[in-house]
């Protein structure tokens, strides 16, 4: 069983997502490597004026749209698309049943150090409102309250990668059109038309291929995010408010692991088969 004086929830910087990584891979290294396979040469997609045209003409379509205040904090939720945090059900569930147990026994007063040492915010919030006493209808309120406001937050930061998404496609037709105004300027020389039409529609490309790789997976990824850990605070919450009705922990984990995963159920069923080994053994003894 979890210390309550040692949270489970002990490092929330989380880890690398190697999914994120090798789909960025896999996806860029897929392109370069067919593009290579057909005779072209690598060289040819490294264009830094459609990169310009097509990632600043993007930034700028986000900005216009966009609050700034949005803006800064969807930059900031980059760390979400490529981390991904050490929490699970499991070690949640065995987190808020070390504060049941020790709650059922000295008192829910008892877990006020507790609770300031929660790492989560959410958990940490709804501990020591049940610590500070107040009426469990109120806490549900206060904390769904600010389930709701944090989904909207996070919808609100996937957007911003969906509208650059939208935008990068556009803005790189823009980069070829570009391109080839610049290449009927001299259609004297056939041969330097057909090579400028191709650098042309590298924007095109960026566009296209930095919508569909990126902007758009990576607000898919935000709302993922979001919607594991709205599971994980509901999670808390009734375990929580299991604390504040004073039920059994043996009752709370029952209720809790609906919402595991198979590593809580599967440490669940150890704890089962462990229990049933020291009762024969006692009655083997006795």
């Amino acid at each position: 069983m979890a210390d309550p004086g040692k949270p489970a929830n002990k490092d929330l910087r989380g880890k690398l997502d190697l999914a994120t990584l090798l789909g960025l891979i896999c996806g860029v290294g897929g392109i370069v490597a067919g593009f290579s396979l057909e005779g072209g040469v690598i060289q040819e997609l490294l264009q830094p004026t459609a990169a310009l045209i097509v990632f600043g003409g993007t930034l700028g379509a986000v900005m216009v749209t966009t609050p700034f205040r949005v803006l800064k904090s969807a930059v900031g939720a980059l760390v979400s698309v490529f981390m991904e945090r050490n929490l699970s059900p499991g070690e949640i569930v065995e987190e808020i049943i070390g504060y049941a147990t020790k709650a059922r026994k000295n008192g829910i007063v008892s877990l006020e150090q507790d609770a300031e040492a929660v790492k989560d915010p959410f958990l940490r919030k709804a501990l020591n409102l049940a610590v500070d006493g107040t009426d469990l209808q109120e806490i549900r309120k206060m904390m769904e309250l600010e389930m709701v406001t944090a989904d909207r937050r996070a919808e609100s930061l996937a957007k911003v990668f969906e509208s650059a998404g939208g935008y990068a496609p556009t803005i790189g037709i823009i980069g070829a059109v570009l391109g080839l105004i610049q290449v009927m300027k001299h259609l004297e020389n056939i041969d330097e038309v057909g090579k400028g039409i191709a650098v042309a529609f590298v924007a095109t490309i960026y566009g296209v291929g930095s919508a569909n790789l990126f902007f758009i997976p990576a607000g898919n990824k935000i709302r993922a995010r979001a919607q594991a850990a709205q599971q994980l605070r509901e999670l808390m919450l009734e375990g929580v408010s299991g604390i504040v009705e004073g039920l059994n922990p043996k009752l709370i984990r029952i209720k809790l692991e609906a919402y595991g995963d198979a590593e809580a159920q599967g440490r669940a069923k150890a704890r089962a088969q462990t229990g049933k080994g020291e009762a024969a053994a006692a009655a083997a003894r006795s």
